[in-house]
């Protein structure tokens, strides 16, 4: 017999004030985005033949270097981890790790159990993985090993498409694929604790195609405050966290 386990309680609702915009390439297909040191951003992007590894500056969303990937490969999520940068791929099983100050490849890895490369982030001691399924993976950061998942679910089902990560205040941030709205996750449990509802930002950003779902999020340690950008989006938003 199979048993699921359903979170215990319905998730809270929460809303958002923006606080600032500031300009980012609309050709950009973010996959993944991260702070490093003050306003430099390091961004990822997808598609096959325009997938790259930004380093962009936040206010003027200048990019100040770009690494093109070989037109084979479909970039995904991105994280920093001791000064090391961990870029995925989308069905290739292969990640890549870069020098944080060259921006020169200096390791690859390859995926085992989970079949895809979707969204990734670290909480100081470990690399965390999501495959585009309802699972999140635990990663040792010296062998890049699949330790164990978890599985995200709400008090009625499970959460798939779990895509862009970003550890906050011990807590798992997630984009949701085609949702616009971002999921908090605990992740020891996988129990979906909240979702930030920002379908209206959509509104803010100049419209050019079919799917311009939100996708990129990036934490500056300032309290209860986040930066959001989507896929091909003209602006990203400096936002704050509200309860509904």
């Amino acid at each position: 017999n199979s048993i699921v386990l359903l979170a215990d309680a319905a998730p809270s609702i929460y809303t958002y004030e923006v606080l600032e915009e500031y300009p980012h390439d609309i050709k950009a297909y973010t996959q993944g985005l991260e702070f490093y040191n003050d306003d430099i951003l390091f961004e990822s992007t997808g598609q096959y033949g325009q997938s790259s590894l930004r380093k962009v500056d936040l206010s003027s969303g200048e990019v100040l270097k770009k690494i093109d990937l070989e037109d084979k490969y479909f970039g995904e999520g991105l994280t920093i981890f001791n000064d090391k940068i961990y870029q995925l791929t989308w069905r290739e099983n292969v990640g890549f790790v870069y020098d944080i100050d060259t921006m020169d490849k200096v390791d690859t890895f390859y995926f085992q159990n989970s079949k895809e490369g979707w969204g990734i982030c670290n909480d100081g001691e470990y690399l965390y993985k999501s495959d585009g399924t309802e699972r999140i993976w635990r990663l040792d950061p010296n062998t890049l090993e699949e330790l164990d998942y978890i599985q995200v679910y709400t008090n009625t089902g499970r959460v798939r498409e779990i895509n862009e990560l970003e550890w906050i205040d011990g807590k798992i941030f997630s984009n949701v694929y085609t949702r616009n709205a971002i999921s908090i996750i605990d992740p020891k449990t996988g129990k979906l604790e909240g979702v930030i509802d920002l379908s209206p930002l959509i509104q803010e950003v100049k419209n050019h195609r079919e799917l311009d779902v939100l996708n990129g999020i990036a934490y500056r340690g300032e309290k209860d405050i986040i930066y959001v950008t989507g896929k091909n989006w003209n602006k990203l938003f400096k936002i704050r966290i509200k309860e509904n």
